[in-house]
């Protein structure tokens, strides 16, 4: 046997494989899933053709907000430095009453005038290309690392169960899984589009319930119990570092912690649903009450979440990297289930980790598939183009977008991703003042936000880069000094800040100066629209492939016309919406 094949965790690597497996051909049959009479449309290939229903719409969400990175990371954070990786908890718990108020008015909108992108509305809303480019762009942006993340997470797992190759293997052996696994994702995203995510978050959110609940209640078994566990940490967090003199961590966050930890929560739960592809979900709801229903049930992911945290505790019992210096802790969590679980259940812990990778993954290039097609190409590209040649382009950037992601895992450090990942979502943040003031009021001007967005992107950028770590000397943190307050907060909400001060107050000058502000397409009643309701778009709508259907997003009729009625996706649901 060779060393390589001495360390294969063999049965884990049986059921992970057949489990890959089985989501490849739902990946590949759901292109036949609620399949439309014409797919060559951008609705249907990026929206799923606006048709998903309760179910699938949360499963849809889930599995686009609960990422193999946050199974990884997670836990990794607590791993490292105790209470602070909880940060994410009251972050989940914050963002949904927040979106409840903002995303049944995006999609409302969204349905009427056949928006597709945040920067559609964007631009549809401020009757200004260039600030539907800025979002756009920033979206495409925030979205790239996010997806090499989702390779970290696969390829620690490849990594535990010995795929990874050993200290002599060549970039082939060591690769090949990876890029097996990939080559996989983009032909069947390609080829069911958005529909192959939603089919297959059904598998992935199963195995993670399965695999949490059993984890938070057998391995506490293993290692002697919770409270052996918290005492065990606890003596872990108390050793000072020999880098910075002071503890590695603690149960409970000092007080010089707590602005981090609170302003991290609140700008990560503003930005969250900001992103594309958890915008691309919402717009493929079927109706407004489809998005508000999730809104309210998707905080069972919450609990989910702080069990998971739990996990690092535990691998610190487990004494998991005790011992080995510059540990990486993104191993920690598949480690622990390595040690601690039987072969097959591990293989089952590291099915849910893989397909959690793959699932966001094909979400988020579509997404910002989605974004370059709408609002590049056919912006600024090729005004003129079809319905079908959208469809096309999109196909293509999807697929383009997942082997660059690819290609940055494996071509730089590790580290490197995840640095930018949080950069990634100080970018995002700076989108809030146009998107969500844009869905209530026109008091902003196009110019200003342009301005505030800007002046956001360069600061945040700015003290980002200047934050050293003992992994990188630059972009090592996304935490610094508050100007004016004089305590340490989260990078992304000082410029977001900022970015909202320097809006309000061009918008003001702006007005004075009587500058001209665009045209609204849209009107008050569109943001209330419900499919059947006689505001929303008819239920007789065109279909997809007809030159009616192909302008509805760039070629608006009057708002108050009965056509801007019909400019909705196909497939409308009745006003009882049921589920999916």
């Amino acid at each position: 046997m060779t060393p390589l094949a001495a360390k294969v965790n063999a049965p884990a690597l049986t059921v992970f494989l057949l489990l890959l497996a089985l989501v490849t051909v739902l990946g590949f049959l759901a292109a036949r899933w609620r399949r439309a009479a014409n797919t060559r449309h951008l609705d249907e290939w990026g929206l799923g053709g606006r048709s998903f229903g309760t179910w699938v719409t949360w499963f849809l969400l889930g599995g686009d907000a609960y990422t193999a990175y946050t199974f990884v990371a997670v836990p990794a954070a607590v791993f490292a430095t105790g209470a602070a990786g909880f940060w994410s908890v009251p972050y989940a718990a914050m963002v949904y009453p927040l979106v409840f108020l903002l995303l049944p008015r995006l999609w409302s909108v969204a349905r009427v005038h056949g928006y597709v992108t945040p920067a559609d509305f964007v631009r549809g809303r401020y009757g200004s290309r260039a600030l539907g480019l800025a979002v756009a762009l920033t979206g495409i942006l925030a979205t790239m690392p996010y997806i090499a993340l989702q390779l970290v997470g696969l390829e620690a797992v490849l990594n535990v169960m010995g795929l990874g190759g050993g200290p002599g293997a060549s970039p082939l052996v060591k690769d090949l899984p990876l890029l097996l696994a990939f080559a996989v994702l983009a032909a069947y995203t390609y080829s069911s589009g958005l529909r192959a995510p939603a089919l297959i978050a059904f598998v992935k959110d199963t195995l993670v319930y399965l695999v949490v609940l059993v984890a938070v209640v057998y391995l506490p078994m293993r290692l002697g119990g919770y409270h052996h566990i918290f005492d065990t940490a606890a003596a872990k967090y108390r050793a000072v570092s020999p880098a910075t003199h002071q503890p590695v961590g603690s149960l409970v966050p000092g007080s010089s912690a707590q602005w981090a930890y609170a302003t991290l929560a609140l700008g990560s739960a503003l930005a969250l649903f900001m992103y594309p592809h958890t915008v691309t979900g919402v717009l493929a709801a079927k109706s407004r009450r489809t998005v508000r229903r999730n809104m309210a049930l998707l905080p069972a992911y919450s609990l989910l979440l702080g069990l998971l945290a739990l996990l690092g505790f535990m691998a610190v019992t487990d004494g998991v990297g005790k011992g080995v210096k510059g540990y990486n802790a993104q191993l920690a969590v598949p480690q622990l289930f390595a040690d601690l679980f039987p072969g097959w259940f591990a293989g089952v812990a590291f099915a849910a980790i893989g397909i959690g990778a793959l699932v966001p993954a094909a979400i988020m290039s579509i997404g910002a598939a989605n974004l370059f097609t709408r609002n590049v190409y056919k912006e600024f590209v090729r005004p003129g183009a079809t319905a079908e040649q959208e469809t096309k382009v999109a196909k293509y950037v999807s697929l383009l977008v997942k082997f660059g992601a690819l290609v940055f895992v494996l071509g730089t450090d590790q580290q490197l991703a995840i640095n930018l990942q949080l950069l990634g979502g100080l970018w995002i943040l700076q989108t809030v003042p146009t998107i969500g003031a844009g869905l209530f009021t026109r008091w902003f001007h196009r110019w200003a936000l342009l301005g505030g967005w800007a002046v956001g992107m360069a600061y945040g950028s700015w003290q980002a880069y200047g934050i050293a770590s003992p992994a990188t000397k630059h972009f090592g943190g996304s935490t610094a000094l508050i100007p004016l307050i004089g305590r340490t907060g989260y990078i992304g909400l000082t410029a977001f800040v900022l970015n909202l001060v320097t809006a309000t107050a061009l918008t003001v000058l702006l007005r004075a100066l009587r500058a001209p502000q665009g045209a609204d397409e849209t009107r008050p009643a569109d943001y209330r629209a419900e499919v059947g309701d006689g505001t929303g778009p008819s239920d007789h709508q065109p279909d997809a492939g007809s030159p009616a259907a192909a302008d509805t997003g760039d070629h608006q009729p009057d708002a108050g016309s009965p056509a801007a009625a019909d400019a909705g996706g196909p497939e409308p649901a009745p006003a009882t919406a049921p589920t999916g």
